[in-house]
């Protein structure tokens, strides 16, 4: 330990086995505690179940966590195995006949009934679990319930584990990299085979967008696009399969028409109806955007059929000529160590708290940095946080913030600081050039450290309510929000540098990209609508879903041509962890929009506003709604004008 913090080089795979099991017989101790105890209190029914609660996650964060970060190999097997125990462990608790027990007498004190706030809320809460869980189920029932519900643990760990285990590549010769920049090519990773030299280029992000949006060969732009669009097919589909099958299971016998009712009962949205007329209702005005989009991919070059592989490159294409926007050359403007501190320097200016270094980060990896949160005003510690910024091997391959501890009251009065990691996959610094980053991932480093500011800052009493743990379709809302500042010419000016020259973007560039802001908005959202929909549609009623057969009758929505003999659902990650809740991401935006509006009528860098948005919705977590969160903050109802205004479809 380094003060509060975790050793996380002290790991080794025969440590992360023990130490879940003592985390494992610890949390037994306090159920068995809990069951024994007299009385019923909120000391006593409650509590044990937060200290349940912060015992797996800390075990997860720093173990389970390991499954998806660390390069030795042995520790990432032991921390698998032992990620599915803890996560099955969790999921069972909903089960436990002695803890709704004491949960139910409890809310028939005298205490129980007089509760009010989060308090009460916690309550309600726990008792929704049970009852979600099928509690008031003859037994047979109960337990097929609970043998699928811990099937699913097994089945979502899988299915991301294959997809992140996938290391496909086209090897290519130099010629065949025409359209893509030196820097690029100089850090693809190059192999020695039969043919000579060739370049590899995988499906890692950093290598496969910037192929997808500038490689001038269109047939290897297809080749590379449709092994993504295949990525872990194979061992996923059957898995897919499985997985319908058993969450309509659970919902049809808990009474729930389908998956997608049984889930959405606790977001926002509510219903599976409000959450498809959302985006039923989106979709026409957005084709209108849409077929603007592609009648000027037409004008500037491309095929009167535009294919899913082409309307990257085409984009970029108009970028290029029309608005004179070479994402490359921006890119040299980039380099991730200015962003980071013009990303310090926005949040702390923003929120009142400073970003310091730890000289020492005890990580799981060499390149993972660690950071204090201390608070401005009073030079209190608040949080940590690791930055895990560049590719390797096996680890996760998106971007995301993980909480790695939550935040709660302790019994001292003292406030337990959170823990936090963002993990993304920027390209590493090579030996002539820094780590440069595109326009579009500074807006991902924007996006995910907005997560890290909803973790880090909660004050939430409750580890149930703390950091991010709100409704699913609000999560996303204050981290889109926080991309708006990607976007303003006066904060892109205070940190862009070119690597070489040290010079700011140029302000006529700036322009330029946020005139271009909205070039091909219309497929890009398009894109999301569709996504949302095959979530959806998978999570209807039915447990047989023809999947392949969805994502080829629902393409249209993307007024693109369907990419025969590909299956995208065996890749979409989000279709466990966001199963039926996909629509969230543009639900989410809705908010987020909104609630920028409020910046945009103080300015960018109002301290009064950020810490209204601090107290009103970071802190709070999920102690609250999200849109109550949201109509605190705005003072009025949330409405949906931001949000179309900046996909272009209102002037």
């Amino acid at each position: 330990m380094t003060g509060d913090l975790f050793d996380y080089r002290s790991v080794t795979a025969d440590t992360v086995g023990a130490a879940c099991d003592e985390t494992l017989r610890r949390c037994d101790a306090l159920i068995d505690a809990l069951a024994a105890a007299g009385s019923r209190s909120f000391a006593n029914t409650l509590m044990p179940l937060e200290e349940i609660g912060d015992l797996l996650g800390q075990a997860g964060g720093r173990y389970g966590f390991l499954a998806h970060v660390t390069p030795d190999p042995e520790v990432r097997r032991a921390a698998l195995a032992n990620e599915e125990r803890l996560d099955r462990y969790a999921a069972a608790l909903g089960f436990r006949e002695e803890i709704d027990r004491t949960l139910r007498d409890f809310a028939g004190t005298l205490e129980g009934q007089s509760l009010s706030g989060d308090a009460a809320r916690l309550l309600e809460r726990s008792l929704r679990d049970f009852r979600r869980s099928g509690m008031h189920l003859p037994a047979e029932r109960r337990a097929r319930i609970q043998t699928l519900q811990e099937r699913l643990v097994t089945l979502g760990i899988e299915f991301r584990h294959n997809i992140d285990d996938v290391d496909d590549a086209l090897l290519l010769t130099r010629e065949q990299l025409a359209g893509l920049p030196e820097a690029y090519i100089q850090r693809l990773r190059t192999e020695e085979g039969p043919d000579g030299h060739r370049y590899r280029v995988s499906l890692d992000y950093p290598e496969l967008h910037p192929f997808l949006d500038s490689a001038d060969d269109r047939d290897l732009r297809e080749a590379l696009f449709r092994k993504n669009r295949n990525r872990a097919a194979e061992p996923n589909l059957p898995l897919l399969d499985e997985a319908i099958a058993a969450r309509d299971e659970i919902a049809t016998t808990l009474g729930y028409p389908s998956w997608a009712d049984y889930v959405l009962e606790i977001r926002v949205a509510k219903t599976s109806q409000a959450a498809l007329k959302f985006l039923t209702d989106l979709e026409p005005r957005v084709h209108i955007k849409a077929d603007q989009d592609l009648q000027l991919l037409r004008d500037t070059g491309a095929a009167a059929t535009v294919a899913a592989w082409d309307w990257r490159y085409d984009t970029q294409r108009v970028l290029r000529e029309r608005y004179h926007v070479d994402p490359f050359q921006v890119a040299e403007h980039f380099p991730l160590e200015a962003v980071l501190d013009g990303l310090f320097s926005v949040y702390q200016t923003l929120v009142g708290v400073r970003f310091l270094p730890r000289a020492q980060a005890n990580a799981w990896d060499p390149d993972v940095r660690l950071f204090d949160i201390v608070d401005a005003a009073n030079g209190r510690l608040v949080a940590h946080f690791y930055a895990d910024l560049y590719p390797r091997p096996n680890k996760y391959g998106h971007a995301a913030a993980f909480t790695l501890r939550g935040g709660r009251r302790l019994p001292d009065g003292s406030y337990q600081r959170p823990v936090s990691a963002i993990v993304a996959n920027f390209t590493k610094p090579g030996p002539d050039s820094p780590s440069l980053l595109r326009h579009s991932e500074v807006l991902t480093l924007f996006h995910e450290f907005g997560h890290i500011l909803h973790q880090t800052l909660t004050q939430s009493r409750y580890l149930r309510f703390a950091g991010t743990q709100v409704e699913r379709d609000f999560v996303e809302a204050p981290s889109q929000m926080l991309e708006h500042w990607c976007w303003s010419p006066t904060v892109l000016a205070s940190f862009s540098r070119h690597y070489r020259s040290g010079d700011p973007l140029p302000a006529d560039l700036v322009q330029r990209m946020v005139a271009a802001r909205n070039v091909s908005s219309g497929l890009a959202t398009l894109r999301q609508i569709y996504f949302a929909r095959l979530d959806l549609a998978y999570h209807g009623p039915g447990a047989r879903k023809d999947t392949d057969g969805i994502a080829r009758d629902l393409h249209p929505i993307t007024a693109l041509p369907f990419p025969e003999d590909t299956h995208f659902q065996a890749g979409f990650g989000h279709l466990f962890g966001y199963d039926a809740g996909y629509y969230g991401y543009l639900w989410s935006r809705v908010y987020g929009d909104d609630m920028f509006t409020r910046f945009q009528r103080a300015g960018l860098d109002d301290h009064d506003v950020g810490l209204a948005y601090r107290r009103l919705i970071l802190e709070p977590g999920g102690s609250r709604d999200g849109d109550a969160l949201v109509r605190d903050f705005l003072g009025r109802e949330p409405t949906p004008d931001a949000f179309l205004h900046h996909l272009g479809l209102t002037d």
